[in-house]
């Protein structure tokens, strides 16, 4: 079994962030690396200095489908050959070791990023070796860091993980779904009109039953039961499940 089976339809979506993977020593890192781009919407991968070499299997059955982005993966022998053709490249770094640099969430650098792109730049982000991280050396070839703000008595992200991160905040510069949404799949949110006539229904089988009965207590009973349905967005499909509970209890079925 190889893993590879043409995987998604995966190319690029314009000017994106280079992820570049500095002396990854496993294959399976690479590849769950290549998903977490993918579902950000990132392409391009640079593999410098790959422990066990490359192509390496392993890598496609972790990639579950990101084929594309491991088959255009590139491999350099150093990071300077990596990033030559890089306007600009930002390191991630769960630990600033005596360097002084700028230093970014990664909400604040996606964001320049970003900016970056939009205005033909090339740029890069740099991720460390799966058990030191990147060192000084590697991150003196940096423009800035990135340091992602966790729980400071516990900041153990694996590789994917931590390039997981980087996508989503990309991903999210220019995403417009909405923060809250309801989802009403085939039906849809109750107009005004709908509620009324559920509203009518309602009061002509609780007049006739005498729940209302009481002629002072009858708006205020009114009133409450039309804020219970207004205070969020009924669907049409409940409306219709409504009355029917409201006739079944009208007039209930005979055994």
């Amino acid at each position: 079994m190889t893993g590879r089976d043409g995987g998604a339809p995966l190319e690029p979506i314009g000017n994106t962030p280079v992820v570049i993977l500095v002396r990854p020593q496993m294959a399976e890192n690479v590849g769950t690396t290549a998903r977490a781009m993918a579902n950000g919407g990132l392409f391009h991968l640079r593999l410098v200095a790959p422990r066990d070499g490359w192509p390496q299997e392993r890598a496609w059955r972790a990639a579950s489908g990101a084929d594309r982005i491991l088959e255009a993966a590139t491999v350099h022998e150093t990071v300077d050959e990596a990033i030559a053709d890089l306007h600009h490249v930002y390191a991630t770094c769960p630990r600033p070791r005596h360097v002084v640099k700028t230093v970014m969430t990664a909400r604040g650098g996606a964001a320049e990023l970003r900016a970056a792109t939009q205005r033909g730049l090339k740029v890069g982000l740099m991720f460390g070796p799966e058990r030191a991280g990147l060192d000084n050396e590697d991150m003196a070839r940096a423009d800035a860091l990135i340091r992602y703000p966790l729980n400071p008595t516990f900041m153990s992200l694996n590789l994917a993980q931590a390039v997981m991160i980087m996508a989503y905040e990309w991903w999210m510069t220019e995403d417009s779904t909405p923060p809250r949404a309801l989802m009403t799949n085939e039906t849809h949110v109750a107009t005004k009109g709908e509620l009324e006539n559920f509203f009518a229904h309602l009061e002509r089988e609780l007049d006739d039953c005498g729940f209302l009965r009481n002629p002072e207590k009858r708006p205020g009973m009114v009133r409450n039961l039309r804020h219970f349905f207004t205070r969020g967005e009924v669907t049409e499909q409940e409306l219709r499940t409504l009355h029917g509970v409201v006739r079944e209890l009208a007039h209930p079925r005979r055994s």
